[in-house]
């Protein structure tokens, strides 16, 4: 069943599995970790790295909801380039799947899966 995007809903632990309807290159993953009380979150990936040593990347997110095109979930970066490249419109949550939509280019999509834990994130104590 479809949950209502909110903070609460969203909050955990998610990988990127297709990227506009494609898997992702082998060796390559995203993984983002949505933290529900204080909404921030942490995104570990290797997309633009040469080694095994993920680009740890944090910021705060935020839902919104539109009238006509339902929630909408943008953010923005701690120390990197300011707003997310994309406003992206969330057209499915279920309690293991998440997929969105650019808002500006409804070629761009993305898919992600609940995962239990980030095999890349440090261990926590």
């Amino acid at each position: 069943p479809q949950l209502e995007v909110n903070a609460n809903n969203i909050s955990g632990k998610w990988e990127l599995v297709e990227w506009n309807e494609a898997g992702l290159a082998e060796g390559t993953y995203v993984y983002i970790d949505f933290v529900r009380n204080d909404g921030t979150y942490t995104m570990y990936q290797n997309l633009d790295s040469f080694s095994n040593v993920p680009h740890v990347v944090t910021g705060s997110y935020y839902i919104e909801n539109d009238p006509e095109l339902g929630a909408i979930i943008r953010g923005n970066y701690d120390h990197d380039s300011g707003d997310w490249a994309h406003r992206y419109i969330v057209k499915s949550l279920t309690a293991t799947q998440m997929v969105w939509v650019a808002k500006d280019d409804a070629e761009f999509i993305q898919t992600f899966e609940r995962v239990d834990n980030i095999p890349v994130a440090p261990e926590e104590d």
